[in-house]
C-alpha cells in the first residue's frame, strides 16, 4: 500500500490538475514529490525509534496514519490541501518502511531471511511498479479521489491485523534517551539537498536559491555527523559502518536506486509525450514486464543467496539490469509493446537479483539491537538516491526540451507531436539510460568487494549499541 502510493499519483496527476481548483505546476510536483521527501527523511528516525519503542507499535501506528491520511487525502478541495494530506501519508509510509524488514530479520532465521526479505521487497516493488496501471483504471472510471479511497479498507484491516497477529521479537531497550538534535539535523538536512536538487531541475529555483538550500542541506549533515560522534545515546550509530558487509551493500544499494529511481518517470514521459501519445492505462500496460520480471526473480534470487551467499546474484543482477538500459538507451520515436518488453523485463530480472540478497545480506550483518536503524538507513539510502535519480533525468530532459513543454506532458496536456524539439527529447532518454548504465557499472564495485557473508558472532562482537 505505501509503495503503491509512490506511483499511484503520478497516473492521476492530468485529471488533478484539471478538477483540483487552482492546482499549479509546483503544487503538481510537490503532491508527488512531497511524499517522497518526508518518507526519505524520517525513515532511520523512525528506525531508531522503533528499536527503542518496539518495532510492531510503531509499525501499527504507520498503517493507522496512512489510512487517516488516504481518508483526508480524498477529500481535499484545493492543491495545498492535498500537498498537506500527502505529507502525512509520508509519515505513515515512513513507519511502515522503517520496520517492515527489521520484523522479518528478526521472524527468520539467518538461512532463510533471503527468501523472506525477498517476497517482502517483491511486494513493494510491485506495488510501486502497478500503481501506474492501478492509477490509470482508478481515476478513469472512478475519478482521482478513488486512488486514496482503495487504502481506506486495506489500511483498517492491516491496522488490526498487525496489532493482533504480530509479535514484538526484538529485545527492546527501555530507558534510551531520543537524540532529538540529531534527528531534527539529519530530517531537515536530507529534505532541504533533496528539495533542492529536485526544484533546480524543473527550474523551480534560480541558481542562488540552489546554491543556498544546496549548502544549507550539507551544512545540516555536517552538524549531523559532528552530532553523532559525541551524543552518548546517537540516532544513528556511525560505527555501524565499520561492517563491510552493512557499508559495500548500502552503497551498491545507493548506486542502484541513482540508476532506477528515474525508469519509471522518464518512460511515462516517453510513452505519453508527443512521439508515442498514449493514455495513461496505456502506458501503464507497457511497463507490465518489468514488474513481471521482479516478482519471478525476487523470492527464487533470495532463496538461492540463503543458499550461495549474496554477492554472485547481487552483483550478476547489476550486470543484468545494466544490459537493459543500455538497450532503453536506444529506443526510437515509436516503440511497440513487444520491443519494449525485452530492455524493460532484464532492467525488471536485474532488480529482482540484486535487491533480495543485498538486502538480505546488510540486514544479515547488523546486530540485533539495531535492525531497526539498518532498515531505516537502507531504505533512506534507496529513496535518497531515487530521489535525486529523478532531480538528474529531469535536468538532462531540460537541456533539450523547453521546461514549459516539459510541464505540459507532466500534466498530461495536448501531446506535440510536431514539435521541432521531439529530436532532443528522445536524446535526453537516450542520455538519462546511459547514465543510468554508468551508475550500476559503479555499483558492481562494492557488491564485489562486499566480500563472503560474516559469521554470527562477528555481529554479536562488533554490536554498535552493545555499553
Amino acid at each position: 500500500m505505501a509503495s503503491l502510493d509512490t506511483n499511484i499519483v503520478l497516473i492521476a496527476l492530468p485529471t488533478i490538475s484539471r478538477e483540483l481548483r487552482a492546482t499549479s505546476f509546483f503544487d503538481l510536483l510537490w503532491v508527488l514529490l512531497g511524499y517522497q521527501l518526508v518518507n526519505g527523511s524520517l525513515l532511520v528516525n523512525f528506525g531508531r525509534l522503533s528499536d527503542m519503542f518496539g518495532r510492531v507499535r510503531l509499525y501499527t501506528f504507520g498503517f493507522a496514519i496512512f489510512t487517516v491520511a488516504s481518508a483526508l487525502a480524498s477529500l481535499s478541495q484545493t492543491g495545498e490541501q492535498l500537498i498537506a494530506f500527502r505529507l502525512l501519508q509520508g509519515v505513515g509510509s515512513a513507519f511502515l518502511f522503517s520496520n517492515s524488514g527489521a520484523i522479518i530479520t528478526d521472524a527468520f532465521p539467518e538461512n532463510e531471511r533471503g527468501k523472506a526479505l525477498g517476497i517482502n521487497q517483491v511486494s513493494i516493488v510491485i506495488g510501486t511498479l502497478m500503481g501506474l496501471v492501478l492509477g490509470g483504471v482508478l481515476t478513469g472510471v472512478a475519478g482521482w479521489q478513488s486512488i486514496f479511497y482503495v487504502n481506506i479498507p486495506i489500511g483498517i484491516f492491516a491496522t488490526f491485523w498487525s496489532h493482533y497477529q504480530l509479535k514484538e521479537l526484538a529485545v527492546i531497550r527501555r530507558g534510551q534517551k531520543i537524540d532529538v538534535l540529531g534527528n531534527v539535523t539529519f530530517a531537515g538536512g536530507l529534505a532541504t539537498i533533496l528539495a533542492a536538487i529536485t526544484l533546480e531541475a524543473v527550474a523551480l529555483l534560480q541558481f542562488d536559491q540552489f546554491v543556498l538550500l544546496l549548502g544549507s542541506g550539507i551544512g545540516l549533515l555536517a552538524a549531523f555527523v559532528f552530532i553523532e560522534q559525541r551524543v552518548k545515546e546517537p540516532m544513528l550509530d556511525l560505527s555501524l559502518f565499520r561492517i563491510r558487509l552493512f557499508t559495500a551493500g548500502t552503497i551498491a544499494s545507493l548506486f542502484n536506486s541513482l540508476a532506477r529511481g528515474a525508469v519509471t518517470l522518464v518512460l511515462t514521459f516517453y510513452l505519453q509525450g508527443p512521439s508515442m501519445g498514449l493514455d495513461a492505462l496505456q502506458a501503464g500496460i507497457y511497463l507490465i514486464p518489468i514488474s513481471v520480471s521482479i516478482a519471478l526473480l525476487g523470492p527464487l534470487s533470495g532463496h538461492l543467496s540463503d543458499k550461495y551467499g549474496p554477492r554472485f546474484f547481487a552483483t550478476s543482477g547489476l550486470i543484468v539490469s545494466s544490459a537493459g538500459f543500455l538497450l532503453l538507451a536506444t529506443v526510437g520515436r515509436t516503440i511497440t509493446f513487444w520491443q519494449l518488453a525485452l530492455p524493460l523485463s532484464l532492467v525488471g530480472a536485474g532488480i529482482g537479483l540484486f535487491q533480495s540478497p543485498n538486502r538480505a545480506s546488510v540486514m544479515n550483518s547488523a546486530p540485533p539491537s539495531a535492525r531497526g536503524i539498518a532498515t531505516g538507513t537502507t531504505t533512506t539510502v534507496f529513496i535518497a538516491g531515487a530521489s535525486v535519480s529523478l532531480g538528474l533525468a529531469f535536468f538532462i530532459m531540460t537541456r533539450g526540451v523547453p521546461i514549459a513543454d516539459l510541464q505540459n506532458i507532466f500534466v498530461g496536456g495536448t501531446a506535440l507531436s510536431n514539435a521541432p524539439w521531439i529530436g532532443n527529447f528522445i536524446d535526453s532518454i537516450h542520455t538519462v539510460y546511459y547514465v543510468s548504465t554508468a551508475f550500476l557499472l559503479v555499483g558492481i564495485i562494492p557488491s564485489v568487494l562486499r566480500g563472503p557473508p560474516q559469521s554470527k558472532g562477528t555481529a554479536e562482537i562488533i554490536d554498535p549499541l552493545d555499553d
